[in-house]
């Protein structure tokens, strides 16, 4: 045992060599930059992230526990130590576990299976790091791979001797890299509004709920409360003294596991873990107090509220880290079992179980919402304050799946102004791209405004303003003339979701999508449609030429007025941004000052632009 930890402490403090180290069924692969340079050099060699990491192993029955199921808290370990080393090979320094996002467990993982880990730096900030982590399970018998889970970790370079570091850039090099590239700075905007935002939700929700109700056979909430204490010794630790991050998430997985047994007095099973931040470092000789109760059990789910603190000696206890775990039993055909009910404690069990119905909420908008592939999420979802976050989020991350698509059609051109098409599982989807000689800023503020764009887009009839989620959300009502003359007009219910860049080399972002509001169900006189994915990208090439990129994910709603240009048989998308070229220049000078409404007032030299027709603008 002792030659194995020796031998493990060499592979993590010599991350300059490549390495592959078999210990009882362990498999590390590593190249480091060159390696990858060589890669990309050498014909017929498939690219290869320069912060990949991988990792294999075979599910020894000591990393099980007794249904011969591996320990999530053994897994957490290992996609700590490998989404470290990736941070750390792009850092060139050493680097902590600062967050990790929402965990998803999909499966569980029996002994003899093998569990490949792979971790790459997704994109990285001054001096800190977005980690994606992708693991899934191998049978070697029949070949057979699956996904088990996918998780964001968040990693903070530490100070060296020369001060604090400022990480280089991520430069990406494939679609899927660009496209989380882009999608890791709405994720990181999230984690910075997390907290407060959960407070907020929380503190609306809880007071909403009303008593508590009471159920004759409940069990008692002080039942399940465990507190266990670890003592940090050295194998416990990592390269830099300090407490691995997955040790701990795998210490207070065990003892929410075990508070989950006594409510159930069964084996549970691990399914969620919310994002949670780590508050402080733990180090070698550190007591770590672990404390775990059941907040509150559903039908087939339980919430388990888990915490970490340390001390060492006289000193205070030190809040190391918090999370929320969702526990299920499963019966002999893997389906969800029902759960006996809990009885809170007075004051605080009470307000903890009322915290964990709001959270089962959020927890399931976040799941539908952003965990979905675009295809999976309705075409219009309701909007409410406990799922603005996460619309938004959506909304924008849809917008930025777009924008890093390859393979788009040509169909259309005339004057510069492009407009192509792309199809995929039965969806169409177009861009129209155009350069204007308007700085990005005003070119986004302009644009920004919806109630603006009836001057220059004959689709709109009129758009006003219903509410001002934020400052970066507003949502419209929208309505366009009929395709047809047979037809009624269409009414749009909009989110439109803006982001200014993160970085100097992002586009700014206006997203739309359709949302459902109870204050405005649709009418007669119109007929509702959606919007599922649509908006403009906006990015500044160079001092005064700004590229303007506008996407539509094609619906029923949306096609009629967009497949005449599509199929060739005319130009109106040409007139369209002809007009918006004409609208940008115009007013690329004029100062908008927003009302109390959240509308911008138009300047005195704001103009309305009539769409031409293709002979007028052949004259």
């Amino acid at each position: 045992m002792f030659i194995c930890l020796f031998l493990f402490w060499i592979n993590l403090l010599d991350l300059s060599f490549s390495c592959c180290n078999f210990l009882g069924g362990v498999h590390i692969m590593m190249s480091n930059g060159k390696d990858a340079e060589r890669q990309q050099c050498d014909a017929g060699e498939v690219y290869r992230n320069p912060t990949e990491v991988k990792m294999s192993q075979i599910v020894l029955p000591c990393h099980a526990n007794h249904r011969g199921e591996l320990s999530v808290g053994q897994l957490l370990k290992w996609m700590d130590s490998t989404a470290c080393l990736s941070a750390e090979r792009h850092a060139g320094c050493s680097c902590i576990t600062a967050s990790v996002d929402d965990i998803h467990f999909e499966h569980t993982i029996s002994v003899g299976k093998v569990v490949n880990i792979l971790a790459k730096v997704n994109r990285a900030f001054t001096s800190s790091m977005e980690v994606g982590i992708l693991v899934t399970c191998e049978d070697l018998y029949t070949d057979r791979q699956w996904k088990v889970s996918q998780a964001f970790a968040t990693f903070v370079a530490r100070r060296t001797e020369a001060g604090k570091v400022q990480l280089k850039q991520v430069i990406p090099h494939t679609q899927m890299e660009q496209m989380e590239y882009s999608l890791a700075a709405e994720r990181r905007r999230m984690r910075l509004i997390h907290a407060e935002i959960i407070t907020d939700l929380l503190s609306s929700s809880t007071a909403q709920l009303g008593q508590c109700q009471e159920y004759e056979d409940a069990v008692p909430a002080e039942k399940t409360r465990v507190e266990s204490v670890e003592l940090v010794l050295p194998p416990h630790a990592n390269h830099q003294v300090s407490t691995f991050g997955g040790q701990i998430m795998a210490w207070m997985e065990n003892v929410a596991t075990i508070a989950a047994c006594r409510l159930c007095n069964a084996h549970p099973t691990l399914r969620t873990i919310d994002m949670f931040h780590f508050r402080g470092p733990s180090h070698i000789g550190d007591r770590l107090v672990l404390k775990a109760i059941v907040n509150n059990a559903f039908k087939h789910s339980m919430e388990v509220g888990v915490c970490a603190e340390a001390y060492k000696g006289g000193e205070p206890l030190r809040h190391i880290n918090s999370a929320f775990m969702t526990f299920e039993v499963l019966n002999s055909d893997q389906k969800p079992q029902t759960l006996p009910r809990i009885r809170p404690e007075p004051v605080d069990g009470i307000r903890r179980y009322k915290e964990a119905i709001a959270r089962k909420k959020i927890r399931l908008d976040r799941k539908y919402i952003i965990s979905c592939k675009q295809n999976e999420v309705p075409l219009s979802v309701p909007w409410d304050l406990s799922n603005q976050m996460y619309l938004s989020y959506n909304n924008v991350s849809a917008l930025k799946l777009m924008d890093a698509r390859n393979s788009w059609v040509l169909t259309s051109e005339k004057n510069k102004v492009r407009l192509y098409t792309q199809e995929e599982n039965q969806r169409l989807l177009f861009k129209v791209e155009m350069h204007v000689s308007v700085p990005a800023a005003q070119t986004f503020h302009l644009l920004s405004d919806l109630t603006r764009r009836k001057q220059w887009d004959q689709h709109y009839e009129a758009c006003e303003v219903i509410m001002q989620a934020d400052e970066e959300d507003t949502i419209y009502r929208v309505t366009t003339p009929s395709a047809s003359k047979r037809d009624k007009g269409m009414e749009f219910i909009l989110l439109a979701s803006r982001r200014k860049p993160c970085d100097s080399g992002d586009p700014y972002l206006i997203a739309l999508r359709s949302v459902t509001l109870p204050t405005h169900p649709p009418t007669e006189d119109y007929t509702r449609g959606e919007v599922l994915c649509a908006g403009f990208t906006i990015l500044e090439e160079c001092s005064f030429i700004t590229k303007i990129t506008y996407y539509n994910q094609a619906t029923p709603g949306v096609l009629p007025y967009i497949s005449t240009d599509i199929a060739g048989l005319s130009s109106s998308f040409y007139s369209a941004f002809a007009a918006c070229s004409l609208f940008l220049e115009a007013n690329k000078h004029s100062l908008a000052v927003p009302s109390s409404s959240g509308q911008q007032q138009e300047s005195c030299n704001s103009t309305t632009f009539t769409v031409l027709d293709d002979q007028q603008l052949r004259q």
